[in-house]
């Protein structure tokens, strides 16, 4: 499979009279826009604003970030499952409007949903704070339960990217950018003297708003299997959970996967990337022993020599992360893992819920747990009351002056464990 991405680079938003990119402004027709993320009954209200970066702003509860792209040539469509057919995706041309996101807010849903400030000291733990945002705020109608509450917004969401995307479908890109998986033994036989890497993609799949879904199937009703690194990068996969804002992996990230693109970096120079096997993170004893030994199989049947291990979330999806670890490594297979940590707030404690001595070789992207001073902000959208409640606040966390107090686990990507945030690592 090839895909293009064609880039094409934002560097302003605006509200205008039309929706359309012009000299790397996105001008966006906002009445256009809300008409078109309209039809559904639960739905009480929808608006939509503008933060840039260095914005004296803070978005509370941020649901998901959403990068708008929009398939140009090939089969399928952008998000597919959730939007249009459901076509294998991952060939062609798709554009890309980069510098910008869809970012979705509103009520509550759960109690795992974070914050991003434009600017002070939580914008620096945040790769979002560095984006042109368009913020969709949707208020549902009363009564509306949790798993439809999350279902509406998200679909807004995917609404929202595509909407503005289109304005992008004919215009010329800045760059473009080319990944090609080949064929397993076609991609074996090509560099036959370098050491063939798996990537192993764990999805947050603990269900009860802990969902991600691949084509629009949950996937925690699905066996580990195979996909193409650029079906990924095409949308296949998008985000459905309200897990710990830190860790999760917005729609957005899923599609510059940072560990895929370090991988395409180094094919063909010091490792071959062999492809991805994405598996779940389940909740019973008997299903994390089915996926992670089957993802081990998948593994050892590419003849992988090492293999990349990424986690989503934290505590319970621990014991999956190892279990693929040390089957894994037992098949004499080198592992790496990629995961974050919640070593309490002096960093003292320990740092998994689960640990195993095959398991050392370990890459962290931070302690959540660490607490933080956010400094009240000139324009809040939102709620600013559920700082009391997400996940790493607590009562009082919102000040009477509108600072927050809180773990940096309630900033969005403070602790991705994708490794798509601004934190740095060294070896102890």
């Amino acid at each position: 499979m090839l895909l293009e991405l064609g880039i094409i680079k934002i560097k302003d938003v605006q509200f205008g009279a039309a929706t359309k990119v012009e000299n790397g402004v996105l001008y966006v027709d906002k009445a256009a826009m809300l008409k078109a993320l309209e039809g559904d009954d639960r739905i009480k209200s929808l608006d939509i604003d503008l933060v840039k970066p260095g914005d004296s702003a803070r978005i509370i509860p941020v649901k998901d970030v959403i990068e708008p792209r929009v398939k140009v040539s090939g089969p399928g469509n952008i998000f597919p499952g959730m939007l249009g057919k459901v076509d294998t995706v991952g060939s062609g041309r798709t554009h890309v409007l980069q510098g910008c996101a869809v970012v979705t807010t509103g009520g509550i849903v759960g109690f795992q949903e974070g914050i991003i400030d434009m600017s002070g000291p939580g914008a620096e733990y945040t790769p979002f704070s560095k984006l042109l945002n368009i913020v969709v705020i949707a208020e549902v109608r009363e009564g509306t339960l949790q798993h439809d509450h999350e279902a509406v917004v998200r679909m807004v969401g995917f609404k929202a990217a595509a909407y503005l995307a289109e304005a992008a479908r004919n215009l010329e890109p800045c760059e473009v950018k080319v990944y090609e998986h080949l064929p397993y033994l076609q991609a074996a036989a090509k560099y036959p003297k370098l050491p063939k890497v798996v990537y192993v993609y764990m999805l947050q799949t603990q269900g009860l708003l802990h969902d991600t879904y691949v084509y629009g199937v949950d996937a925690k009703r699905i066996l580990p299997t195979l996909i193409s690194p650029t079906e990924i990068f095409d949308g296949a996969i998008v985000s459905g959970n309200c897990v710990s804002a830190c860790d999760k992996n917005p729609t957005l990230v899923h599609c510059n996967n940072p560990i895929i693109e370090d991988l395409y970096a180094r094919h063909g120079k010091d490792l071959n990337f062999m492809g991805v096997v994405i598996t779940n993170e389940n909740v019973t004893l008997a299903d994390k022993e089915r996926s992670s030994s089957y993802t081990a199989k998948l593994v050892e049947m590419l003849g992988a020599d090492a293999v990349i291990v990424s986690e989503e979330g934290f505590g319970n999806p621990d014991a999956d992360l190892m279990m693929n670890c040390v089957k894994i490594e037992k098949k004499g297979i080198k592992t790496v893992l990629v995961t974050d940590e919640y070593a309490g707030r002096d960093g003292a404690s320990q740092s998994l819920a689960d640990a195993n001595p095959l398991a050392d070789a370990v890459v962290t992207a931070g302690n959540a747990n660490e607490v933080i001073v956010l400094p009240p902000m000139a324009k809040v959208i939102g709620h600013p009351q559920v700082a009391d409640v997400i996940a790493g606040g607590w009562a009082g966390s919102l000040q009477a002056d509108g600072s927050i107090i809180a773990e940096i686990q309630v900033i969005t990507g403070s602790t991705n464990e994708l490794g798509y945030h601004t934190l740095t690592a060294k070896e102890a």
